[in-house]
């Protein structure tokens, strides 16, 4: 086995440059690359939704159909195929399920994710020319496989030795369904061990409680994120499992695509600049206060906010304090969509403070590379924060995290000590509208006071590595942890 390469089947339901709502699409769209490099054949398998742009869906080769067995049903599939950057992707196929407009939000995604997750394991054995050793499944969409795996497909000797992992990127969501689903679409009604490990209440079943029960290892994506969760504050009603299968729980820090995210070459920027080269910050801060409506000021600070409005992003915290905010020789910026009242809330306060605050209620790539190489720092106060990428993008181009100590958030950015200069970024530790405020006071007195130590720390948070390449190798070890090697 040890020299051969580890096959991994990497299963979800999102994936960059396919389909993405949040992070987990990053991570499909980058992990599996530096798996590859690492000792692994890793092959990427999601669904084949009509919302995959046409570019891609032309390119897929078709490899074969079969049917899959969900509850009473007896469902097609067919199998699709496409290499890209090097690595072999997977389409499943069935318009009963994936011909719709968006890739979430219907009243059967119950159902879907279930199909999806039996597919996934019915169509190991449909692959030509490839022994998967693991089957690597996120968050709800895929939870159910390693319970499918077990139950229905272990007398086979494709899969007897099969290992399963299961990341959890997203512990809000877990796919909590009625029972009824047991027999009518999981087979599993009768099954008293299945049904047990499933039951979050005598009324319905929960999908990603099945994975953290069946599953071979568990990992989620920062060190402190995988402790906090077996804490009842964090743990979402999942805590117990998550503290009885602890031994088996990993946390490993999400990477970025350094490639993409690179201000030395990001054609979506004003201008490039390198640690060496920082000029062209400059100009891309002028631009950015110009193309916003913003004071055209060299000198005043430039704050970010890049993500989803809600209150996990600490959008409660920013309520609470935003005309004390404004009244700072400080700028903000704001790109995202999410909860109406933060949406409206910011929509008013750029009106209130015209020129100083700039309110983009919207998903804008091109925009956000812009925001995160002409702003001087990036606010991301969250309530909890599994890992967080937006922080690990602002120091790749010199923008100073501002944080709360939580999840992922505590594990990437190194706090400012004024009295040695080290750190990478800023943070606070308890969820308090004006330690926030406080916290941002102390950054703008380093900012206008403390010009060296400023750009001391943009050095310090540019030189940090964010790839793949440490993550991938955690990742592997895990695998080899698994297959006794």
């Amino acid at each position: 086995m040890s020299e051969e390469k580890i096959g991994v089947l990497f299963a979800t339901f999102e994936c960059v440059p396919f389909l993405k709502t949040g992070g987990l699409g990053d991570v499909a769209g980058s992990l599996p690359s530096y798996l590859n490099k690492n000792g692994c054949d890793t092959r990427v398998i999601l669904p084949k939704l009509s919302y995959i742009s046409k570019e891609y869906r032309n390119k897929m080769k078709f490899i074969c159909d079969y049917y899959v067995n969900l509850g009473w049903r007896n469902v097609y599939c067919g199998l699709f195929t496409l290499k890209y950057k090097g690595v072999i992707y997977y389409f499943l196929d069935n318009e009963y399920y994936f011909k719709r407009d968006n890739i979430y939000g219907y009243f059967d995604d119950g159902e879907r994710m279930a199909y999806f997750s039996k597919a996934v394991v019915e169509t190991i054995m449909h692959i030509p020319d490839f022994k998967v050793d693991i089957l690597h499944c996120n968050d709800w969409h895929t939870a159910l496989a390693p319970v499918f795996l077990r139950e229905f497909y272990m007398l086979s000797d494709v899969y007897k030795n099969i290992k399963t992992v299961y990341t959890v990127h997203n512990l809000k969501f877990q796919g909590q369904m009625s029972d009824y689903m047991l027999g009518d679409v999981l087979g599993l009604y009768g099954n008293e061990a299945a049904m047990n490990q499933l039951r979050c209440d005598d009324r319905s079943i929960n999908f990603m409680k099945g994975a953290l029960c069946y599953s071979d290892a568990l990992s989620t994506v920062s060190n402190t994120y995988a402790e906090e969760i077996q804490t009842a504050f964090f743990g979402e009603h999942l805590e117990d499992v998550f503290r009885r299968r602890r031994d088996i729980l990993y946390g490993i820090l999400n990477g970025i695509d350094v490639k993409e995210y690179n201000p030395g070459k990001d054609t979506l920027i004003p201008a490039n600049y390198t640690m060496t080269k920082m000029e062209g910050k400059c100009e891309c801060k002028k631009a950015l206060q110009k193309e916003l409506g913003l004071q055209v000021k060299a000198d005043i600070p430039v704050f970010i906010m890049i993500g989803r409005l809600t209150e996990q992003k600490g959008m409660d915290l920013l309520d609470c304090i935003m005309d004390e905010l404004m009244d700072l020789p400080l700028q903000l910026v704001v790109l995202g969509t999410g909860d109406k009242k933060y949406e409206d809330m910011l929509l008013y306060y750029q009106e209130k403070y015209k020129g100083k605050l700039s309110a983009n209620i919207r998903f804008d790539n091109a925009l956000s590379h812009r925001m995160y190489a002409g702003a001087d720092a990036l606010l991301m106060p969250s309530l909890f924060e599994p890992c967080g990428l937006s922080q690990i993008i602002a120091m790749r181009y010199g923008t100073l995290p501002v944080v709360r100590e939580t999840g992922g958030l505590k594990d990437s950015v190194k706090s400012y000590n004024k009295y040695d200069g080290s750190g990478t970024g800023f943070s606070f530790a308890n969820y308090n509208a004006h330690e926030l405020l406080f916290l941002i006071k102390d950054v703008l007195g380093v900012y206008y006071d403390n010009k060296k130590a400023w750009n001391k720390l943009i050095h310090q948070a540019m030189k940090e590595d964010f790839s793949w390449t440490k993550s991938a190798v955690n990742y592997v070890n895990m695998y080899k942890d698994l297959l006794g090697e």
